[in-house]
């Protein structure tokens, strides 16, 4: 890529941003993968500020959870940031800002489909995060999170309830613990249904759920049972 085209690449995602970098190398290393550093003669990849930004992510995600829910556990929030975290959600926000079509790969890696893989996209996200904190501090990467972790939040909350309302209800109703079983896999990375999942309490199945991940389907599955189980009730 040109350097013209480096350029436009930090132009637009500083505009996705909202954010005018004072040092703009910041974020065109940002979106420098090292399959592209190593076609491009060694450039300095992304995976210092990737460091940096997860880091900066972990901060700014546990001080948001600490400071919305003040009676939660130091495992309620550990759950939570965890949850909060994970390779899905950086890779779903990633997309959101565009970085697909903006991060620098080599080309056997972008061939090989590279700018739609999680790990790539996760990774990437956290170095922008990076960049951001050194060239502005603590309070921009707050304001491009806390969006974002709200909604997260919520998801993982719901989430939570699924299962463990559930498990509640069989404890209580049958004596037993539900049990999640993987019944289908299309094999296709980012195929929002390619797991299937049911869940089963001792020999009869209750509910199945798909999903994106296993976790995913887990949940769908759980909130299928509980249907069920209402229309029971």
């Amino acid at each position: 890529m040109s350097a013209e085209g480096d350029r436009a690449n930090v132009e637009q995602l500083s505009a996705e941003l909202g954010v005018a970098f004072r040092d703009p190398a910041l974020l065109e290393r940002a979106l420098t993968h090292r399959s592209y550093a190593f076609e491009n003669g060694g450039l300095r990849t992304n995976e210092r500020l990737e460091f940096l930004g997860d880091a900066v992510l972990d901060l700014v995600v546990s001080e948001a959870l600490f400071a919305w829910n003040p009676d939660w556990s130091e495992g309620q929030l550990s759950r939570a940031r965890a949850s909060l975290v994970r390779r899905e959600g950086l890779a779903r926000r990633a997309r959101e800002i565009g970085l697909p079509e903006l991060v620098q790969l080599g080309g056997a890696e972008r061939r090989s489909g590279g700018a739609e893989k999680d790990s790539i996209l996760a990774n990437a996200y956290e170095a922008v995060i990076g960049a951001l904190y050194l060239d502005a501090g603590l309070a921009p990467v707050k304001a491009q999170v806390d969006g974002w972790i709200a909604r997260g939040l919520g998801d993982a909350v719901a989430h939570r309830d699924a299962k463990t309302s559930f498990q509640e209800w069989a404890h209580a109703a049958l004596q037993q613990t539900p049990s999640y079983q993987t019944i289908g896999d299309t094999g296709i990375e980012d195929d929002d249904l390619r797991f299937t999942v049911e869940v089963r309490v001792g020999n009869a199945a209750w509910g199945t759920g798909v999903g994106r991940t296993k976790r995913g389907a887990e949940i769908a599955a759980a909130a299928d049972a509980l249907e069920r189980v209402k229309s029971q009730s």
